[in-house]
Order: C-alpha cells, then structure tokens, then sequence
C-alpha cells in the first residue's frame, strides 16, 4: 500500500523478545490486570454496599476505581492477546478510533476527579463544620457528572484531528496499543501545528486540574501544622493520605508522558510509561485506598464475614 488514509486496520509490533519473553509477560501482566479488576471491584461493591461508606469521600473513590478499572481495561486484553500471538496484531481502524478516544477520555476525566477529590479533602480538613452542607448529594453527583461529560467532549477533537492525517509511510505502529505519537509518526503530513495543539491541551487538562490540588493541598498542610497535638495532626493528615499518594504516582507518570512538545518520542519510552499508566496505577490503586484506610478495611472485614456467614447457610 503506498498510501494508508483508507487503511482499514494497524498493525501493532507489541513487545520485543523471545515467544518465551513474551508468554512471561503474559503471565505478569495477567496477573496485575486480574488483581486491578478484582481490588478495584472490590471497593465498588464496598462502597455501594456499606452504609459507613456513604460519604462524598468515598462516592468520589468508588468513581475513581470505575476509572481505573475501564482505563486498564481498554488497553491490557489487547495487550495481553498481542503476546500470544506470534509476529504482529492487527486492529481494526474503528478499533483503534475507539481504543485511542476511551483511553485519553478516560485519563481526562480521572484528573478532573483528582482535582474534585483533592478540594474534598481541603473541605473536610479545613472546614470541617460545614463540609456535610457544601459537599451534599447534590453537590457530589453534580461535579462528578461534569467531569465524566468534560473527559469525553475534550478529546473528541484530539482523536479527529490524529485520524483526520494521511498515513503515508506505513500502517505498522511500534507499541502495544493505538498510540497517539505513533499515529503521528505514521503521518506524511505535516503534524507540528497539531501536535502542538496537542500539547496545550494537554497541558490545560493536567496542569488545570493539579492547580486545585496544589492549592487545597498548601491550605491542608497549612490547617495540619496548626494542631497542636501529634496525633491530631496525624489524624487529619491520614484522610489525605491514599489520596496524595496517588495524585503523585498518577501525575508523575503523566506528565513524562502526555506534557512534551514533541508527540513522536522515542517508541521504548512511550511503553515504558504507558505501562505505568494502565497497568501499574490500577494495580496500585486498591492498595493505596484500603491499607492506609481504616474504615475502608473494616467494611471489607464486615463484608466478608457477611459474605461467609451466607455461603454457610
């Protein structure tokens, strides 16, 4: 084919390596994506399920695991059936399309959640009294609502605007998924002007939703050493705790890979952070929010006795 506009499928070239190499990747990767949807389905039922557990905090977190489970869910089976398969795995063109807009749809909306979640914790620690009148039902449903149909409109254009291109130069793309920069690589148009579209943007959506985390997390720091007592302060401190540890390992991550200039970076480092994104985070996430939660941990106690003392009778 020499010219790719009406191609109807990509090849995607996966991962390097021996069949051996790759049925050992396999089996990790399997491992952390059977583990992410079991923790993080986990907590949703928890969730849902537990009275104690009916607070703005953890409707933001049982949101945030539906994120997490969808994100990883879009790129790992593809990934994982890529590794069985000797030589390269074809995609559909309309399966790449929807790959690409669920994972950058996605990705968007868990940072306008982070931002949510983040002035949530400033709520509750620095306003205590009046947390339960400005974080109501209303208010919860609201801004999470807002940030599902914000992540999903924002990248309807990012997506067009990476098809709208004429693949001239080849159809095999050198990742494990519908990479955004690979596309453009593929591209015998000139892309600059888009990918630094592409880049503001990015940077609006990152650095926009880490500003009010930044920010209510300068005024909870500022409230916490103004305790007195050790153990106020540790108390205070530990409801922000999963959440900050997140934000770190989610924004970091995203920045090497999302905030540059140039979309068309080196393959190798594309998939090395991708794979921190939809693999490791998730499988990160239900550790982070249950072991440094202590409620969390009882309505997981309580509902397993529950769950037992069922299948006894």
């Amino acid at each position: 084919m020499s010219n790719y506009s009406s191609a109807t499928e990509f090849c995607l070239l996966g991962f390097p390596g021996s069949q051996g190499l790759h049925h050992m990747l396999f089996a990790t990767f399997l491992f952390f994506y059977s583990v992410t949807l079991m923790g993080n389905t986990v907590i949703i039922v928890v969730v849902c399920v537990d009275k104690r557990l009916h607070s703005p905090m953890y409707f933001f977190l049982g949101h945030l695991s539906v994120l997490e489970t969808l994100t990883t869910s879009v790129i790992v089976p593809v990934m994982l059936w890529g590794l069985l398969l000797p030589g390269m795995q074809t995609i559909s063109l309309a399966g790449c399309v929807a790959q690409l807009f669920l994972y950058l749809a996605l990705g968007t909306t868990e940072f306008a959640l982070l931002g949510v979640m983040a002035v949530d914790r400033y709520v509750a620690v620095c306003n205590p009294l009046r947390y339960n009148i400005i974080m109501n039902s209303h208010t919860c449903t609201w801004v999470v609502s807002v940030s599902w149909v914000v992540g999903f409109l924002s990248e309807i254009w990012p997506v067009y605007a990476t098809f709208h291109f004429t693949y001239c130069k080849s159809n095999v793309l050198d990742h494990f998924y519908c990479d955004r920069g690979q596309l453009l690589r593929l591209s015998c148009d000139d892309t600059l002007f888009t990918e630094f579209v592409l880049f503001l943007m990015a940077v609006f959506i990152i650095v926009g939703s880490l500003v009010p985390t930044i920010v209510s997390y300068t005024y909870i720091i500022s409230t916490i050493l103004k305790i007195p007592s050790a153990s106020g302060r540790w108390k205070a401190f530990s409801t922000c705790a999963s959440h900050f540890t997140f934000v770190v390992i989610g924004y970091g991550t995203c920045l090497f890979l999302f905030v540059k200039p140039k979309q068309t970076q080196a393959a190798e480092y594309n998939k090395i952070v991708s794979l921190l994104i939809s693999v490791v985070t998730p499988f990160l996430n239900p550790f982070i929010f249950t072991l440094r939660n202590d409620k969390v941990k009882e309505a997981l106690r309580d509902t397993t006795k529950l769950c037992c003392h069922l299948f006894k009778d």
